[in-house]
């Protein structure tokens, strides 16, 4: 019998407003981030933006340790598509990963994007395409090689946002697929369809729900995505418009045994104790949908709004 959807549910800084999207304001310390998340009851965390926990291996999982924590895996944004930077970027990916594994962590997320400090979505050439495909086969040696599994995270405002780029790098890639069930909303996608088709290629799934209203507003260019955040993009679960529900019905029945990790990115104004206990209070409200799921043998659906998004 396999382990409960509880005990498979790992944090993320980002839930506590902790990013690596360049100025994405308020950053909280760490012992802030680390004793909330041993208060919830996490086993296991991401590690959140490189840099915001200590960088060495053996520092890393000490640190979590007096926690009670382990290091599931970690988000890498990478510029992956531009040859005359692959070599650096391949050796920042190389000594990340030689790190998270030294902690102990199971999953290289790679995210590409167009540059580290000016998150954009250029077009792309075919050649930059095929050089995204290869790197993607240097980042799955680069993770074997430390014992980990490798997966790419699509993410709106990054380079692979869209059902279509997602689709193609399922397609021209061996790469397993972060199941993130809101930026997939948010880029088109349709998160059951994935796991109707792709099952077999999701290597973990971010838990997150989609207030259409605020999403509709981000589509049309009026919020940028932060600003989007502050105004409640993503929702507590099951007060959205993703049927997650009905999602992690399916997955607990064709992938029992996946990780989740529930990822409600957040973004603080500023250091003002009200935000952080709504932080805390939007947690709560989340582990309490889960933890309904993981009782109920007909887990509720996630809250259908007809807007689009």
């Amino acid at each position: 019998m396999g382990t409960s959807l509880r005990d498979r549910l790992a944090a993320a800084p980002i839930t506590w407003g902790v990013c690596e999207v360049p100025q994405w304001g308020h950053q909280l310390t760490v012992h802030e981030v680390l004793s909330d998340m041993e208060a919830f009851g996490f086993a296991r965390t991401e590690m959140g933006p490189f840099g915001f926990l200590p960088t060495g291996g053996s520092a890393l999982a000490s640190t979590l340790d007096r926690y009670g924590l382990s290091l599931l895996g970690g988000f890498v944004a990478l510029v992956v598509h531009d040859p005359e930077r692959l070599r650096v970027e391949m050796d920042r990916a190389e000594a990340i990963a030689a790190q998270m594994a030294e902690a102990g962590a199971a999953w290289f997320i790679s995210c590409p994007i167009s540059d580290h400090d000016d998150w954009q979505r250029p077009p792309l050439s075919a050649q930059q395409w095929n050089q995204m495909v290869e790197a993607f086969s240097q980042l799955d040696k680069i993770a074997t090689a430390h014992g980990l599994s490798h997966a790419f995270h699509p993410h709106f405002g990054a380079l692979i946002q869209d059902d279509a780029e997602t689709c193609f790098l399922l397609e021209n890639t061996a790469t397993q697929l972060v199941l993130d069930t809101a930026h997939l909303t948010l880029g088109g996608s349709d998160p059951r369809a994935l796991v109707d088709t792709h099952a077999e290629r999701i290597g973990l799934v971010h838990l997150k729900d989609v207030d259409a209203a605020v999403a509709a507003r981000l589509h049309r260019g009026e919020i940028s995505l932060m600003i989007a955040v502050q105004l409640g993009l993503f929702p507590p679960l099951g007060q959205g418009a993703v049927p997650l529900g009905d999602l992690i019905e399916t997955l607990e029945t064709v992938r029992p045994d996946l990780w989740y990790v529930l990822e409600q990115d957040a973004a603080l104004d500023g250091p003002d104790p009200a935000e952080v206990e709504r932080l805390r209070d939007r947690v709560t409200t989340s582990l309490e949908f889960v933890q309904d799921c993981g009782n109920s043998p007909h887990p509720p659906r996630g809250v259908q709004d007809s807007a689009s998004t």
